[in-house]
């Protein structure tokens, strides 16, 4: 491992910026999971960073970049891209600070992030379909003007202002084994793992820091396999907050060294957690901030480590799209065998239907959707096709009325 003192970012830099934001940003709570203490078997806080101003961690590496400009560049205003979390943090941070913003986003942001983006004074240009679009335009016009681009994460003076979150869970859980956190570009996990390993060698008391990714946006898999930056010929994930398809160089630099793994999750790992978080501990959380949550709940660190001892996991932000939600909300009851949707093929007689309904009464399960199709490409005349939505009551009860609609002759195929 590289010695500390060799890295970019020291621990000196975050307590710095832990004076520097003091009064600016929330020191956030930590929840207590007994339901997923209980799942894996140690202790289980979250960090909740959703609870945050501007409703994530990003305002406290925003906050710290700028509130260290120079006169002249803060004369010159900032300029930034991001899909919604970064760009209200820099809103914030600039409008607490008087200077002017002007932000890039893809054309795909969710309308809540740009809204309270415009919200703290911000101008807001919609520029590509991906972050790293964004990005690209944001530099061509910090080029041609002057302003000061704010990178995401690849910057020195972010990473120590997220890097206070490290500082801050160690205060507040003095006996932490293991920090849970996403990862994007990877600002955020190289500033907690900087305080942590400061910590650790300090102290001599071990603390496992992870990182998380969604398995279609996940580039440090393969960058920390080569040593070296790998760029993602595609980024797809609900988690738009960590869509990131390139690590940040400086970032990469600290978590190849003191990161002891980055791990993924699917599509349906994290649609259960925010599930989880919502039912269990009343918490709302966007995707981005739920992938630590949705790899306790998978179990691969319990089969990879073992015991985590007390673990806190970092819910880094609450910025959802209220129909992002909606959708994730029903893939999460799909995904856990409480919200089933079957596709069956009848021909069209009288009393088809009625059958139907009678065996999903009989199993208890509740329909909440019906669409009964008589034309379409794949049907032939005197055929019906219909899709059913019910409400099922876990992965058995949806076995159940599967079975008993095959027990009578339908052929149910599971849409979803």
């Amino acid at each position: 491992m590289t010695p500390l003192e060799d890295l970019p970012v020291h621990v000196e830099d975050i307590e710095q910026a832990t004076r520097l934001v003091e009064g600016t940003i929330e020191k956030t709570p930590i929840a207590h999971s007994r339901a997923l203490e209980r799942k894996i078997g140690s202790p289980v806080h979250f960090k909740c960073e959703n609870l945050q101003r501007s409703g994530s961690f990003k305002v406290r590496g925003a906050y710290n970049r700028i509130a260290q400009l120079s006169d002249a560049d803060k004369a010159s205003g900032v300029v930034a891209a991001s899909a919604g979390n970064h760009a209200q943090g820099v809103a914030l941070a600039a409008s607490k600070l008087g200077i002017t913003a002007r932000i890039y986003m893809p054309q795909g942001a969710a309308l809540p992030k740009i809204a309270a983006t415009q919200d703290h004074g911000a101008e807001v240009i919609l520029h590509g379909d991906t972050v790293d679009e964004a990005l690209a335009e944001a530099q061509r016009y910090a080029d041609e003007t002057g302003a000061v681009f704010v990178h995401p994460f690849d910057n020195k003076h972010i990473i120590a202002g997220q890097g206070t979150l490290g500082a801050e869970i160690i205060e507040q859980v003095p006996d932490v084994d293991t920090i849970i956190t996403g990862v994007g570009g990877g600002g955020l996990l190289a500033g907690v793992a900087v305080a942590a390993k400061s910590h650790e060698a300090r102290t001599g008391k071990k603390i496992r820091v992870i990182g998380v990714q969604a398995e279609h946006a996940a580039a440090y898999p393969p960058s920390l396999a080569a040593d070296a930056l790998v760029p993602l010929k595609k980024v797809s994930t609900i988690a738009d907050g960590i869509a990131v398809g390139r690590p940040g160089q400086m970032p990469f630099s600290i978590i190849k060294e003191l990161v002891d793994d980055v791990v993924t999750v699917s599509e349906d790992d994290l649609a259960r957690a925010l599930i989880f978080l919502i039912e269990r501990n009343k918490l709302v959380v966007e995707p981005a901030g739920a992938v630590g949550v949705a790899a306790l709940m998978n179990g691969k660190l319990n089969e990879k480590f073992g015991n985590l001892g007390s673990t806190v996991c970092l819910l880094s932000g609450g910025n959802i799209d209220p129909m992002l939600m909606l959708k994730v909300i029903q893939r999460g009851l799909s995904a856990a065998g409480r919200y089933l949707t079957v596709k069956i093929m009848l021909t069209d007689h009288p009393g088809e239907l009625r059958d139907i309904s009678r065996i999903i009464s009989e199993c208890d399960a509740n329909v909440t959707g019906v669409d009964h199709t008589r034309v379409g490409g794949s049907l032939s005349m005197g055929d019906v096709s219909i899709t059913i939505d019910m409400e099922t009551k876990g992965e058995e009860h949806s076995n159940e009325v599967l079975q008993a609609l095959e027990a009578e002759g339908f052929t149910p195929m599971v849409v979803g």
